[in-house]
């Protein structure tokens, strides 16, 4: 999504640009919106044929720490989500897939940031070299996905792109299981 017309640019980044727009909403109303323009991501809930989850446990700087993330990537000008996800689960956990699935869209925070999330679910996996970033620190987890959604449901992986890929895939392998945990 661009900027509209009416807007003005207080910062442009490598990732994000940041804009201050005049809109005028559906009910008529005219508002000045902060917004932080990104290209969008890609999450993988990578499976094992043991019905094992791959987790990063990752740094990252503005939360202050580690934090427990599905392999993810910012989508390239003009790169379709599946090629982004298919990269980062590459580099990140060393890992291709045979099948993937999409698992739908998330919006991280709809009220400021223009970033639609793509998520995808891949199995049938093999071994690949791993090639992460230099800016990248992580160790990568294989956890079975019923743990790891228990641990997203306790608040252990708080991470929202990673708690609603982990749920997701969950029930789409597991409709009734899901479902029963939903209404307890």
């Amino acid at each position: 999504m661009k900027a509209s017309k009416n807007a003005t640019t207080h910062f442009s980044g490598r990732v994000i640009t940041v804009t201050v727009e005049q809109v005028v909403l559906p009910n008529g109303a005219c508002a000045e919106l902060e917004l932080v323009h990104h290209p969008g991501g890609a999450v993988v809930v990578a499976l094992d044929e043991h019905e094992r989850v791959c987790l990063l446990r990752q740094y990252r700087h503005a939360a202050g720490g580690y934090v427990w993330e599905l392999p993810a990537g910012k989508l390239e000008p003009g790169e379709p989500p599946l090629l982004t996800a298919q990269r980062e689960l590459e580099e990140e956990a060393g890992v291709t897939a045979r099948e993937w699935h999409s698992l739908g869209r998330y919006l991280s925070s709809p009220g400021v940031f223009t970033e639609v999330l793509h998520l995808f679910l891949a199995t049938g996996l093999s071994s690949t070299p791993a090639a992460p970033e230099a800016s990248e620190v992580f160790e990568v987890h294989w956890v079975p996905l019923r743990d790891a959604c228990e641990r997203a449901l306790g608040g252990d992986i708080y991470d929202g792109k990673t708690a609603l890929g982990l749920l997701r895939a969950l029930h789409l392998r597991d409709p009734a299981l899901a479902s029963r945990r939903a209404n307890s």
